[in-house]
Order: C-alpha cells, then structure tokens, then sequence
C-alpha cells in the first residue's frame, strides 16, 4: 500500500482564499479590517520567523497586523500591560503572544490576561477548559490542532469510533489535539515518555498524531494498515547532500510509513501551512464575534 499524501499546503490554501474573500466581503460593507497583534519578547530566530510569517499571512488575506515587540527583559508587568493595552484597542481583534516566553516570566498569567474573545491562539484556560468539558464550546480552538483535525476530515478520514493515538501531551498540541478528537467521538490515547510498549500501542491506532518532537520516532512496522498519520513534528536532521547540511523531518519515519499507512502528511508541506491558515480563521472569527 502507498499512502495518500494530505496535502497541507493545497488544503491551507482554500482556507486562506475563504478568509481573504469574506474579508473582502467585510470591507466592501463598510466594516474595519480584521487586525491581529503580535507580541514578541526578546529576539529569538524561530520566533521571529513565526511572527513575519504571520503579519505577511494578514496583509496577504487584506487584514491589519500589528507588531508589539519588546525586549527579552521585559518585566511580567510590563508584558500584562501591553496585553491590556491590546484588549482595550478596537483595532486589534486578535492577540498573539508568541511562545515560548523567556523563563522569568510567568507564561500562564500572560495568557490569562488576553481577552478571551481575542484569544486567538486559543491558548486562554477558559478556551481550554471549554474544550474539555462535554457540552462546551470554545471561543477559539488552538490553531496547530484545529489544522490537524481539519485535514483529517478534508482527506476523508472517518473520526467517529478511531482508536486514535496522540504522541505528545504539550499544552500547545498533544492535549488540545486529544480534546478534539474525544469531540469528534474518537477514543484517544495519549502516549508519552512514562508510556509502556509504545509501539504496541501505536499499532492499535487507526489515526496516529505525532508531535512528539523526536525525529522519525515512528517506524513503518508500527504503523496499522490503512491508518492515518498527521505527522505535526518538524526536527532537523543531518544530510550532508543539501546545502544547508540538513532536512527537515517529522516525527515518523516518512518513507516507512508511507508504504503502510492510508493517509499521512509530509514534512514540510503538512501541518505547518494549517497553523497561519487556522490563526486567519480564528482572527476573522474574533472580527465577527466583536463587531457584528
């Protein structure tokens, strides 16, 4: 069996065209742009290459941007500040503060001081108390997640009765991506570093979310004929043959899998578009909830 590619970036690309055309739609009646807020602390390479990604995803789509950098000594309060100074701007309907956050400041209460209606990182405990309560909506899902499920369903994978297997209980994917699926009547294991026979627990997956960040942790021969894999890491791994003396890879092994498995998304070209295409989601959404 060959694998069917889900194709992460055609799939991101619809999304982007929906959002830019109800943009559109927004202005031509006469209502303000959609306008994220950015917030970076210190000068992190990563991070901000994250960042650009974002504002350029906003002025592609016909949505305002807004960049609030601030030095990586900032203060908590300082940092809080800014955040409140953002949910009080009627500009900004959208407030991302990048993570990670540097070590003497306390992540949480960042993140508890956004706005819930403009968090759209969908990172505020109430949105995710929300999502793990049986009969509650969040405002917003996180992005990285909501992307993984979303592809599923666009490549036809049936979720409802999955035995689904996430690696990884992050915060920011692993748990979120869990919650998700148990919504969309999965039943979900989770495994992680204290998990006995992973590889047994993993041929038992029907869909498999890897994001363990443990460079082709996922072997062929653990995968279940047919199964569906959403492969979310994104490593560097040497390859003295490219230029830059390197790869990316997932978290599974790619050409293994793929021989096994139904479905499963490359790296690149897989979950990362979805993340920018679901935060434009998500900041259009704000837009409505506020204005409309």
């Amino acid at each position: 069996m060959t694998a069917k590619i889900i194709d992460g970036k055609a799939i991101a690309l619809q999304v982007r065209e929906n959002v830019k055309k109800e943009v559109a739609k927004r202005v031509a009646a006469g209502k303000p742009k959609p306008g994220l807020a950015t917030v970076l602390v210190g000068e992190r390479v990563d991070s901000s290459t994250y960042v650009r990604m974002k504002q350029k995803a906003c002025a592609d789509l016909g949505m305002n941007s807004f960049h609030r950098p601030l030095p990586i000594d900032a203060t908590q309060e300082e940092v809080e500040g800014l955040v409140k100074e953002l949910n009080a701007d009627p500009a900004v309907n959208g407030i991302l503060v990048q993570l990670p956050l540097p070590d003497h400041l306390d992540e949480e209460k960042v993140l508890q001081a956004i706005d819930l209606e403009k968090d759209v990182d969908g990172f505020h405990p109430i949105n995710i108390g929300r999502l793990a309560q049986k009969g509650r909506e969040p405002l917003f899902v996180p992005c990285t997640p909501y992307g993984t499920i979303y592809l599923l369903k666009q490549a036809g994978v049936e979720l409802s009765g999955a035995n689904a297997v996430v690696l990884g209980r992050s915060n920011i994917v692993g748990m979120p991506a869990a919650l998700l699926l148990v919504k969309e009547n999965a039943t979900v294991t989770i495994v992680h570093s204290r998990t006995k026979n992973i590889e047994d627990v993993v041929r038992n997956a029907d869909i498999i979310i890897a994001a363990i960040g443990m460079p082709e942790f996922v072997r062929g021969d653990w995968v279940k004929p047919g199964a569906a894999i959403i492969d979310v890491g994104i490593n560097q791994k040497d390859d003295p043959t490219r230029k830059r003396g390197y790869r990316l890879v997932g978290d599974v092994h790619y050409d293994e899998a793929a021989e096994v498995a139904g479905h499963i998304t490359p790296v690149p070209g897989g979950v990362g578009p979805m993340t920018i295409a679901m935060l434009m989601a998500n900041t259009l959404r704000a837009a409505e909830i506020q204005q409309d």
